[in-house]
């Protein structure tokens, strides 16, 4: 018998590629009072952590987010 095909998964951005003008993508990491989600709750490695949060960081010192 023939094997099902499987549909390829879109990757989503990580870390490391993500930007300050990726707000809406940043805004995954941030609880709905604007604190930083931390990284038992997100899932991310210790050095993904590093990287949003100073994106985040930069992004709202852009005013591009809250």
């Amino acid at each position: 018998m023939s094997e099902p095909i499987k549909a390829k998964k879109t990757q989503s951005l990580t870390p490391q590629i993500m930007t300050v003008n990726h707000a809406h993508i940043l805004a995954r990491y941030v609880s709905d009072t604007g604190k930083i989600i931390p990284r038992k709750d997100t899932g991310v490695s210790s050095k993904q952590q590093r990287i949003i949060t100073r994106t985040i960081k930069q992004a709202r010192n852009l005013l591009m987010m809250k």
